[in-house]
């Protein structure tokens, strides 16, 4: 469940580390996002390697779409689905990905989305 206010870990190669939650985007005052939701962020920190050579720069606003949750929900399927993190990825102002991999794993639910092309770029999927 992720909020205005929220910080999440950034886990693409864009440069990003940590971005701040501004906004819960695709809903009029809609509070909460969760796993496969558009949110805006704003950059906080960058990773110490790609700071020359980053996508981003720190304080720029982007879109992004959220990946892994903390909170437990339930999904279609009837499982229950949780991770121990806060994640998500940087998209382009076209809802493209700005980074080209993705480090960790991605829950299955992508597979039915127009998000498809995330499940390539991840090293692993979860149930």
């Amino acid at each position: 469940m992720i909020q205005s206010g929220t910080y999440l870990n950034i886990v693409d190669n864009s440069g990003a580390r940590i971005a701040f939650c501004i906004k819960v985007l695709s809903g009029y005052r809609r509070r909460y996002a969760y796993t496969g939701d558009v949110i805006t962020i704003s950059i906080k920190s960058l990773r110490s390697k790609r700071r020359a050579s980053s996508k981003t720069k720190k304080g720029e606003i982007h879109k992004a779409l959220i990946i892994r949750t903390k909170i437990q929900k339930k999904i279609f399927s009837g499982d229950k689905l949780q991770f121990t993190e806060n994640s998500a990825v940087l998209l382009h102002k076209q809802n493209k990905f700005l980074g080209t991999r993705i480090f960790g794993s991605v829950p299955k639910l992508f597979r039915f989305t127009k998000y498809l092309k995330i499940i390539s770029l991840s090293s692993g999927i979860v149930n």
